[in-house]
């Protein structure tokens, strides 16, 4: 367990603004790779961006319900994780259709933080409409069929992996804290001797941060970038735990940073103004901060294909 983290580590600058899309909530941006394209949600408006890697070409997609995150699927096309349902999106036709049900029976949350694991896995969240405490779950998508891997949780963000696959990382952000946990070989929380999943272990303490730990993403290196909402930074954590690093941002609400560009050496960064009285002009923007001037080296991991089969 590590001390509490503090916003005096180095400052490696300011990061841009890439998109002025004036997000609500701006949220689960993705790199695709193949087609050289962010995308990210505005979830409570229910919108899809995209948008080339120097942010020309943006275009809104309306989808229709909230939506928190855009899986990039074995077969090029989006798992679209959404309130009350998850669907297939074929991003050239704008076609979605069905997939499977995601606590459609339950009228007082929505989805949230998402990402896809080492082994082409989907880890997905649900949070309160209000954000009500302990409303939330969180779940693993693997092979199709859907596991609640904890409930009981406010808000559930962080979701990343450590590059051997044998940690995830999350947090319920309204506790300050991100935690770790174990995972089997086939990429599930490791289990006790009642066959229950061992407890996960804290791991950084961002009680002290000025912010609350949002989403996040693991480099090359092991070392994760998150996004602190209210502290207008995203923090970068050695894999003790420790904030050793932070790119700073205009917005005063960062919500989750991804690796892009064609040698994933830059970070984007999505924002929001949800629940400012006063938001800014680039509140809600989709920012950008080239890292290979301040730590040349550090880049991104390659976004894994989810595995539906």
């Amino acid at each position: 367990m590590t001390t509490a983290s503090t916003p005096s580590s180095p400052y490696l600058g300011h990061a841009k603004v890439r998109v002025d899309s004036g997000c609500e909530l701006g949220e689960g941006p993705g790199w695709d790779a193949r087609r050289g394209e962010l995308r990210w949600l505005n979830i409570l408006a229910g919108e899809l961006h995209r948008a080339g890697a120097d942010g020309h070409d943006h275009r809104i997609t309306r989808l229709g319900r909230r939506t928190s995150y855009a899986a990039l699927t074995q077969d090029s096309d989006y798992l679209l994780v959404a309130e009350n349902q998850l669907s297939r999106f074929d991003p050239q036709s704008g076609e979605t259709r069905p997939f499977l049900p995601f606590e459609a029976d339950n009228p007082v949350t929505r989805s949230n933080d998402a990402r896809v694991d080492t082994h082409g896995s989907l880890w997905l969240s649900t949070m309160g409409l209000s954000a009500e405490p302990g409303a939330g779950s969180l779940y693993r998508l693997h092979r199709g069929e859907l596991t609640c891997l904890r409930q009981g949780l406010t808000i559930p963000n962080a979701l990343c992996f450590s590059p051997d696959g044998k940690h995830a990382y999350f947090s319920d952000t309204a506790t300050g804290w991100v935690m770790r946990w174990a995972l089997d070989p086939q990429g599930f929380p490791q289990r006790g001797e009642d066959g229950a999943f061992i407890e996960p272990e804290p791991w950084a303490d961002m009680r002290q941060s000025g912010g609350g730990p949002d989403g996040a993403i693991i480099d090359t290196d092991g070392y994760m970038w998150l996004a602190l909402w209210g502290a207008g930074r995203v923090a970068r954590l050695n894999p003790k735990g420790e904030e050793v690093a932070h790119v700073a941002l205009v917005a005063r609400q960062p919500s989750c940073p991804v690796f892009g560009g064609a040698d994933l050496t830059t970070l984007y960064v999505t924002t929001a103004h949800e629940g400012l009285a006063d938001p800014q002009v680039h509140d809600g923007a989709l920012f950008a901060f080239d890292l290979a001037a301040s730590l040349p080296g550090v880049k991104g991991l390659q976004e894994p294909r989810l595995r539906l089969a």
